[in-house]
């Protein structure tokens, strides 16, 4: 299949993910980093689009065929960092991360917008067995899936933003988190942990001539440089703590992109984790190049495919902007 576009940092394909993966050759890229349409969210107006399947569990399917081809042009020691958000049944949308409120293609015209609370979605509730406002609970029904394909379920992950969607809701708690997975193909992989440590709370924390000692009411270990089996969790060495798996980040609308955008804050701590420098980054749902944006800041290549050539031409004046290597 021919690219888009290719100048030896940037290769982006025009077309259905499910039809270019097949394409891409086996071990070509070091990580992945990804948000796939939600289920039963929104229309993004092109036949056979993912996200408009009559049930969660044909949905499912289709995202596990799909994934079963990442992981074959994934290397084996590779990282996939999966971002994915729930719905309600016809109900109402949850909303999806980075959601902007704005409702319109690229060139301004109005986006079909066909949300769970619709008649789309209220005739797929009877199908699917959902009654109506429960929670799809679409995340872990695709975290296990993709487990009992054969990847390795490392991390679940909370994107908790402070800034959510307001929801007109009086029975429930307004959403204010998504889902951060990631998979990996096998036991071992590269992963940075001291490219993403966590500056070190001072609570309970005080410092001595050898580093840090915690004091937990009846013990102290001597942290400094080292960690202490008996306290994991707690070690503040050089460049600060371990990461925690929740992360607090706001939305950040890019703008011109659509609304389904996720912020480039949530996407950097994947890469500076999950690819070396020099590496090669996939984002099979390219969609305004958010990904492929940090990818280049961190000085690797980047490899997108996006199904609307209204979103490329916008990835690609984003990734103009860049001051490459």
């Amino acid at each position: 299949m021919v690219p888009y576009m290719d100048d030896g940092r940037v290769t982006i394909y025009h077309g259905d993910s499910r039809q270019v993966l097949e394409n891409l050759p086996d071990e070509s890229v070091h990580c992945v980093v990804t948000s796939p349409p939600y289920w039963g969210l929104r229309d993004y107006g092109h036949d056979g689009q993912m996200g408009l399947e009559e049930t969660p569990a044909a949905f499912i399917a289709g995202m596990v065929e799909l994934f079963g081809q990442v992981r074959r042009v994934l290397r084996t020691d590779g990282t996939c960092w999966i971002n994915m958000g729930d719905s309600y049944a016809a109900s109402g949308a949850t909303g999806h991360g980075g959601f902007d409120g704005n409702n319109k293609n690229p060139d301004g015209t109005a986006r079909q917008n066909r949300q769970a609370g619709s008649k789309w979605a209220r005739g797929r509730t009877a199908v699917c067995g959902l009654k109506p406002k429960d929670l799809c609970g679409i995340p872990w029904r695709l975290a296990l899936a993709l487990q009992a394909d054969g990847w390795w379920l490392r991390q679940d992950i909370i994107w908790h933003k402070p800034n959510p969607m307001p929801e007109s809701v009086t029975d429930r708690c307004t959403k204010a988190h998504e889902y951060v997975f990631l998979m990996t193909k096998a036991a071992r992989y590269y992963y940075d942990a001291d490219a993403v440590r966590e500056k070190p709370t001072t609570a309970g924390l005080r410092q001595g001539g050898d580093g840090y000692s915690w004091h937990d009411h009846e013990n102290t270990a001597v942290l400094g440089n080292r960690q202490d089996s008996a306290h994991n969790g707690k070690f503040c060495g050089v460049g600060g703590r371990n990461r925690r798996s929740v992360w607090t980040i706001p939305t950040a609308p890019y703008p011109g992109a659509h609304f389904a955008t996720f912020p480039p804050a949530l996407v950097q701590p994947c890469i500076k984790a999950g690819c070396p420098e020099g590496g090669t980054v996939l984002d099979p749902f390219m969609g305004s190049g958010t990904t492929g944006d940090v990818a280049l800041r961190h000085s690797c290549k980047f490899i997108g495919i996006e199904l609307s050539e209204e979103y490329i031409q916008l990835a690609m004046k984003r990734f103009d902007q860049k001051v490459l290597f």
